[in-house]
C-alpha cells in the first residue's frame, strides 16, 4: 500500500465516525411522544421529554393497566392480564418502540412529536 492510500483510507474512516457520532447526536435531540390508545380510543398522547414528575394512567376494559410514565420513557407496570407479556416489555424510551396488552386492547406507541 502507497502512502497516498493510507492517507486515503485515514480520512475515509474519520468522516465515517463524524457523520456517526453527529446521527447519534442528532437522534437522541428528538423530541418523541407517547400514544396510548385503548379499544381504539385515544386516551393520551404524552411529550415525554416534558415529564417533570412521575405518575401512573389507569386504564380499564376486560382488565386493567397500570401505565407508569417518568421523563423521557413509559411502560405498563402493572397489569391483571393473563400472561403478563405487556409488563415485560418493559421500558420504552426510543422512536418505534411499542407495547401492546392484546387482552385489555390498550397499545403504547412511541412516536416522533
Amino acid at each position: 500500500m502507497k502512502k497516498n492510500d493510507i492517507l486515503l483510507i485515514a480520512i475515509i474512516i474519520v468522516i465515517s465516525l463524524a457523520a456517526l457520532l453527529v446521527y447519534n447526536i442528532l437522534g437522541k435531540a428528538e423530541q418523541l411522544k407517547a400514544v396510548i390508545v385503548h379499544d381504539n380510543q385515544l386516551i393520551e398522547r404524552i411529550d415525554l421529554s416534558k415529564v417533570e414528575e412521575p405518575r401512573t394512567i389507569t386504564v380499564s376494559g376486560d382488565y386493567h393497566n397500570i401505565i407508569r410514565v417518568e421523563k423521557d420513557r413509559i411502560r405498563f407496570e402493572k397489569s391483571d392480564c393473563p400472561e403478563q407479556i405487556c409488563v415485560h416489555t418493559g421500558w420504552l424510551s426510543k422512536f418505534g418502540d411499542i407495547a401492546v396488552c392484546m387482552p385489555n386492547k390498550t397499545i403504547i406507541d412511541i412516536q416522533k412529536k
